[in-house]
């Protein structure tokens, strides 16, 4: 299973603020239901990882008012060793 960051934007005002936390609230997932808001600090977006097999299964876990704007990512992590490696075939 692969790990996506959804990026969801909502306009500035304080109501759009409002009900974007409230429909996602309202959808019942584990995931959405636990967003975090940059709001109050002036950036209308809410981030939320999910797993999904891919990045479209992602997005439809989005309400449908929030899919088209939606941001997502598909997430990685490096090991070291992995990074070294990569720093030794760019060097050669």
């Amino acid at each position: 299973m692969n790990r996506f960051l959804i990026e969801v934007p909502h306009e500035e005002e304080g109501i759009a603020c409002t009900l974007a936390v409230k429909i996602l609230l309202e959808t019942g997932s584990h995931f959405l239901s636990h967003a975090d808001w940059g709001c109050l600090d002036g950036v209308h977006k809410g981030w939320v990882t999910v797993e999904a097999e891919t990045k479209e299964q992602a997005r439809q876990m989005l309400p449908t008012a929030y899919r088209h704007s939606a941001v997502i990512v598909k997430l990685n992590k490096f090991s070291l060793e992995e990074v070294d490696e990569i720093i030794k075939h760019h060097k050669s």
